[in-house]
């Protein structure tokens, strides 16, 4: 079994789809790859909400990345682009 991560969230006020789009590119590419228990992420949006799908191999995984990223600049520009309040990050657990 792996693990579905959702994160969904609205940008903050004064943020570009554009701006956010090489943010996001960045955290692909720099951040989240060579990750341990890291197998694939995509970004999609639908109106003003966006979402981030990551799928990891355990929840130890998942959990272990969120806590070494926390204070890294790219995560923490990340943060400072979506609306306070909005972000809702959900695990799933797979069942095949």
């Amino acid at each position: 079994m792996s693990i579905v991560e959702i994160t969904t969230f609205r940008l903050a006020e004064g943020v570009s789809d554009t701006s956010f789009l090489a943010l996001d590119k960045r955290i692909q590419t720099e951040l989240v790859p060579n990750q341990p228990g890291f197998m694939r992420r995509t970004t999609a949006r639908h109106g003003d909400e966006w979402l981030v799908l990551v799928l990891w191999w355990s929840d130890d995984d998942a959990s272990a990345f969120q806590r070494a990223v926390e204070s890294h600049p790219l995560q923490r520009e990340f943060d400072r682009a979506v609306e306070a309040g909005s972000l809702h990050l959900t695990r799933y657990t797979t069942l095949d």
